[in-house]
């Protein structure tokens, strides 16, 4: 356990020094995770070589779904301003493609392994998961996923990934589960269709995922819905039939609000001859693009807040959802042990009573065995045969309470993940019932006045950490820097260490470290 402790404080070290060069605001956070990280580990929902800091991709993460041919790699080149991704009509890349800049000139794509094994990545251990849906796939990781480098500076500060066509029917269900996975560690979602099938009931599967289940999350903001390739519509009588089209299916399954954009690729756009319609769609393209390609740009200060989001969030979970689950789990345990103890004990005597009475040992009401007065004259005999049967019923006992337990884990993680609670509530569980632990303590292990403490300054923290982002992006007085305005001590070093930071580092890659 020493061991691992070091490998996990090793990782934690390494993002700190990362974050001190990128993003000092976010430096402090990483204390705020020990903290949680320490309550975890004395309640048993984390192993000790687990950090919830390790938990959560400290890059800002953009997501590309969609169909196939939906236009999700052409639209990531002319993003990037380079031949980065195959591009066809038909499906030419069945894998999760993790994009992220690189200083050499020449891409390079690496094997599904390298995110696999990358704490820093939002694919880190990911195959145990591809495991669980489908045995033996979390070795055949590198079907699944690749990392591809990149030298466009659009990249620099931020990660695309590039999903495989949604409606695949191959591998479905471990594709399934990644794309999940992947939403919800991202900033933004761009969520493409393809104009050149107008008939979107064919593909009611696909909308019930992508829009249906997306729309009532309270992070639906970063999802923008995307009608790729509106060019192939110009030749139509009424092109606006194939926009309307797709709104009502949108709109059908629930997505009455939000942005929805039509764009297309100017490089391999359809000619429109007529000019009127040629200039009305070109300016309708580029106030969508522009749009977008901006909401693109500003995921490193969504990537601030989501980060803080998350430490206060899992904070809150602790205490509001996991801690509330395993009371309820031991209080279930509790009753379990108390009503299979007593069958047990109640058997016991019934089978003791029956031998008894078929060997004659009853006279009347009065228990008289032979061997009774030669056991009560020697007391070492009487003492063992005690000491005998206290083992016997403390055995029963403590077996009843290992059946009890292992009752409760199946339902207790499907519990957990149906609440999203960070940490394994079946591990904290099984503390609970060790057999030194009394099946009446009032408390779950490791939770106490000193664990509350702690999340209650974890939570102070993260508004502080809210409160710092908020001065460094808005001005709401309007003031300017040299106005006379009281500012914090403590801003005022973070600011003045910002500042010498960023001149040091100037002129230098520093993007390049996530490579």
């Amino acid at each position: 356990m020493a061991s691992a402790g070091k490998l996990i404080e090793g990782r934690l070290k390494h993002l700190e020094s990362h974050l001190e060069q990128e993003n000092p605001i976010l430096l402090s956070t990483v204390q705020s995770f020990r903290k949680l990280d320490r309550v975890s580990y004395r309640m048993g929902l984390l192993e000790e070589d687990s950090s919830y800091a390790t938990q959560i991709p400290w890059w800002p993460l953009i997501a590309i779904l969609g169909t196939f041919s939906s236009g999700k790699s052409t639209f990531i080149n002319h993003y990037l301003g380079y031949p980065l991704q195959r591009t066809g009509n038909q499906a030419v890349d069945d894998r999760f493609t993790v994009i992220c800049y690189s200083r050499e000139k020449t891409a390079h794509a690496l094997p599904g392994v390298a995110l696999d094994s990358d704490p820093r990545f939002p694919f880190y251990q990911i195959s145990n998961e591809i495991e669980k849906v489908a045995t033996g796939e979390g070795r055949r990781i590198d079907a699944y996923l690749q990392l591809k480098t990149c030298p466009s500076e659009r990249l620099k500060g931020k990660i695309l990934i590039d999903s495989p066509g949604f409606d695949a029917d191959a591998q479905r269900t471990s594709t399934l589960r990644i794309t999940d996975h992947i939403i919800d560690l991202s900033d933004l979602v761009l969520v493409l269709f393809d104009a050149r099938h107008p008939e979107p009931g064919a593909m009611i599967d696909t909308l019930d995922h992508l829009v249906t289940k997306t729309i009532n999350r309270p992070d639906s903001g970063k999802f923008l819905y995307i009608l790729n390739q509106i060019d192939t519509t110009a030749r139509e009588d009424n092109p606006e039939e194939v926009v309307a089209a797709w709104q009502r299916a949108l709109g059908e399954r629930g997505l009455t609000a939000g942005r929805f954009y039509t764009i297309y690729n100017p490089e391999v756009s359809v000619p429109i001859e007529d000019d009127k319609l040629r200039e009305r769609f070109e300016r309708k393209r580029d106030a969508d693009l522009g749009e977008i390609h901006g909401r693109m740009e500003e995921v490193e200060v969504e990537r601030a807040y989501r980060i803080v989001g998350a430490l206060e969030k899992t904070a809150r979970d602790i205490e509001e959802r996991a801690v509330p689950a395993l009371q309820a789990a031991i209080e279930r345990w509790r009753k379990r042990v108390l009503w299979g103890d007593g069958i047990a004990f109640g058997l016991l005597f019934v089978l003791l009573l029956a031998l008894s009475i078929n060997l004659g040992y009853w006279q009347g009401l009065r228990f008289e065995p032979p061997w009774l007065a030669g056991l009560l004259a020697s007391p070492p005999w009487l003492y063992a045969v005690a000491i005998g049967i206290a083992a016997v019923l403390f055995g029963i006992h403590y077996l009843v309470r290992s059946l009890a337990a292992r009752t409760l884990l199946g339902p207790l993680r499907r519990h957990g993940q149906g609440l999203g609670i960070r940490g394994d509530l079946a591990l904290a569980f099984l503390k609970n019932t060790r057999p030194w632990r009394s099946i009446f303590a009032r408390h779950p292990a490791g939770w106490g006045r000193r664990a509350r403490k702690r999340l209650g300054e974890v939570l102070q923290e993260a508004d502080s950490y809210v409160q710092t982002l908020n001065d460094s992006f808005t001005n709401p007085s309007g003031t300017g820097a040299d106005a006379d305005t009281t500012v914090p001590a403590e801003t005022e070093t973070e600011q003045r260490q910002a500042t010498t930071e960023s001149e040091v580092e100037a002129g230098q890659d520093t993007a390049a470290i996530r490579t």
